[in-house]
């Protein structure tokens, strides 16, 4: 009976490959990038990219006090990733490849594209509907309380109010890192003409900070909620439970045609978003992408099939390349020396302003359209202050509010879509 059950245990993987197999694969790898024959452009930039993310991930996924409180093995990626560009472990014909690969080639705005298509499209129409009536304000408080404190707390303490709402306040809020720091990165560049590397180095810090504060308050407001009762639905968000603003599975077999059909619609969006902004160049062409993507759905212009084509390419480009996104930031955005003289007192100070005043102006809001004020602070609070999906899954086990998931990706994928058409506008006033 034992050896039966140790023979049924599952073996460890990675990237759902057995150990032997996936060390086969870096070895290849790592005698291809040190004999200098990695192949320029996507083949040798997704093979070293897709191994160091798979690597990196898992060592932080399995890292003490980092996992629970530091986002885990998106964090490592990046800085680990920069690190090793830092201290020249990567030649740098390889550092070289991967840079361009994001770019020259246009990978990031590739990724982006799926993200933002996918997972709005993806969503039951009568949940963005309700959402936009109910939730939305809740969002939009905290939003609003979370950049007027860290704005007027940047003033007051030198910083500088524009600097504290553009580079903290507003990547804290913006859906993690790439729906928000990473775009923020490149719209801010366009705008103000300013190297986006340099910017994502401050925003990256930020992000990070801010989600693992986030998950500290989520664990507070757990803990509040039980001294007063009530100010929380354990779990439920309003007081009056409306059915159709629950969003329940839809079970759809793969297609591989259907992704191709995906890949097409989410590309073709971010061209039509290219041509709008070519007409309204006071707006960035992200933000007229994320415009057109929501009046789609609201609308019901498009047939489900091909919003299940658009959400099934998101959920492979996601699950499959994510590491490869966050290997890319760590390497051609994060300068690792500019994050660490960011780490400052008033840096700490107006990351921690920026998660709490979201946490209050959520629960406010929340509390006059309905909701807890507990459950509203978790989902239209910290979950637009953390780090997107992960960040999500991190916030609701620490406040032991699962349940309330669907809220927590309506924020990771709406209200980090709004911040980023908020930005675009915020940008023209400080011009």
């Amino acid at each position: 009976m034992k050896a039966e059950s140790i023979q049924s245990k599952p073996s460890y993987k990675i990237m759902g490959l057995s150990l032997p197999m996936f060390a086969i694969l870096v070895a290849v790898v790592v005698l291809g990038t040190y004999m200098g024959v990695l192949p320029k452009g996507m083949i040798g930039a997704f093979a070293l990219m897709m191994i160091v993310g798979a690597i990196l991930g898992e060592i932080g996924n399995h890292m003490p006090i980092i996992k629970d409180y530091f986002g885990g093995g998106p964090i490592v990626i990046i800085f680990g990733s920069a690190a090793l560009v830092m201290y020249g472990i990567f030649p740098k014909y390889a550092t070289d490849i991967m840079t361009n690969f994001m770019t020259g080639e246009g990978f990031l705005d590739f990724y982006i594209a799926a993200l933002i298509t996918g997972s709005i499209l993806g969503m039951k129409r009568e949940l963005l509907v309700k959402a936009a009536v109910r939730y939305l304000p809740a969002i939009l408080g905290g939003v609003i309380v979370s950049i007027g404190m860290v704005g007027l707390v940047g003033a007051l303490i030198g910083y500088g109010a524009k600097e504290a709402i553009l580079y903290i306040g507003i990547p804290i809020m913006g859906g993690g890192m790439g729906a928000g720091a990473v775009p923020l990165s490149k719209i801010f560049g366009s705008t103000l003409q300013k190297d986006p590397k340099e910017m994502l180095s401050v925003m990256v810090p930020a992000v990070a900070l801010g989600n693992s504060l986030s998950i500290v308050v989520a664990g507070l407001l757990d803990k509040l909620g039980k001294v007063k009762p009530s100010l929380t639905g354990n779990g439920d968000l309003m007081s009056v439970q409306d059915d159709t603003v629950v969003e329940k599975n839809e079970d759809s077999p793969i297609e591989y045609k259907l992704m191709g059909i995906g890949l097409l619609i989410s590309v073709l969006f971010f061209l039509w978003g290219s041509i709008v902004g070519k007409f309204f160049p006071s707006i960035h062409p992200y933000a007229w992408m994320i415009i057109s993507v929501a009046l789609v759905k609201a609308l019901g212009l498009m047939p489900r099939k091909y919003e299940l084509a658009c959400f099934q390419w998101f959920q492979f480009v996601m699950d499959n390349l994510t590491g490869v996104l966050l290997v890319g930031i760590g390497v051609a955005y994060t300068n690792l020396q500019q994050v660490l003289d960011a780490m400052t007192i008033q840096y700490l100070i107006l990351v921690g302003i920026t998660v709490v005043g979201a946490a209050i102006g959520s629960g406010v809001v929340g509390k006059f359209v309905g909701f807890y004020p507990i459950e509203s602070s978790i989902t239209a609070g910290l979950c637009m202050a953390n780090m997107g999906g992960t960040g999500d899954v991190a916030v609701l086990s620490a406040s032991k509010r699962m349940k309330l998931m669907p809220f927590a990706q309506i924020s990771s994928r709406l209200g980090g879509a709004f911040v980023l058409i908020l930005a675009s506008a915020v940008l023209k006033i400080f011009m």
